[in-house]
């Protein structure tokens, strides 16, 4: 199966992909381009899917470079292949390296700033996006030399408000950062309420003061033919859950 990757206007002439689960090597739970070599997979399989994508960028799999994601707002320069340590966030000037996340329904975000050749990848879960990743990663890239206003976001495949419930804590969490937080929640059952991560990405991208920010408005949860879900796995008991990969090169 030939493999499928959504791709934004916004970030063209970059070279960029947010992979669905469609055309990898993987079996079982893990059906489709699974990429998470954290994840109980066999790991030549996922290695055959991650080199699937490499091909698909153009890069040898070598030059498909990640970090260990932690759910921080750590951010990471990257110059040259290998691993690149602990962070949740990558940005780069060097031409040919390829800056590569792995979500499950957390946001992965691709930025660019196509006329200072800088670009950015972002691994945005809730706690990440609270305490700051996305700012950060837009301040190291202002750093490395783009300029905000020039500087374009995309969010991609994210699980929506209508399959994120969370608890009165997780609302409280964030009203004590800021009270207009309040706006991103809706009323579900009970005492559940429900989140809308990706809107919350977008206003923090837009405040962080990008000259573009958009999702793509896929939802994870909702479409288990293309998208991987933790929340939709731990939902149907399964033992383990695949890794969406999305990709950004210069």
């Amino acid at each position: 199966m030939t493999l499928e990757i959504l791709t934004a206007d916004a970030l063209t002439p970059v070279q960029h992909g947010f992979f669905t689960r469609r055309g990898g090597a993987s079996s079982g739970i893990f059906a489709g381009l699974n990429c998470g070599t954290g994840s109980s997979d066999q790991s030549d399989i996922v290695a055959i899917n991650r080199n699937r994508v490499a091909n698909a960028m153009g890069v040898e799999p070598g030059a498909l470079v990640g970090v260990h994601q932690i759910h921080s707002s750590l951010v990471t320069t990257v110059t040259e292949p290998g691993p690149q340590g602990r962070a949740d966030a990558m940005v780069s000037t060097t031409p040919g390296l390829a800056l590569a996340i792995l979500t499950a329904d957390c946001m992965p975000i691709l930025l660019a700033d196509t006329s200072a050749g800088v670009i950015g990848a972002v691994h945005a879960g809730w706690r990440g996006a609270l305490s700051g990743v996305l700012e950060a990663t837009v301040d190291t890239m202002v750093g490395l030399g783009a300029d905000r206003a020039d500087i374009a976001a995309v969010i991609g495949p994210s699980i929506s408000q209508r399959a994120y419930e969370v608890g009165p804590e997780f609302f409280e969490e964030f009203l004590a950062e800021d009270p207009d937080s309040e706006r991103f929640f809706a009323n579900g059952e009970g005492d559940r309420l429900l989140f809308d991560l990706p809107s919350f990405g977008l206003k923090r991208l837009r405040d962080a003061g990008v000259g573009h920010a958009e999702w793509t408005r896929h939802c994870t949860y909702s479409d288990p033919k293309s998208f991987y879900s933790y929340r939709r796995s731990t939902h149907a008991s399964e033992a383990d859950y695949g890794r969406l990969i999305s990709v950004i090169r210069l």
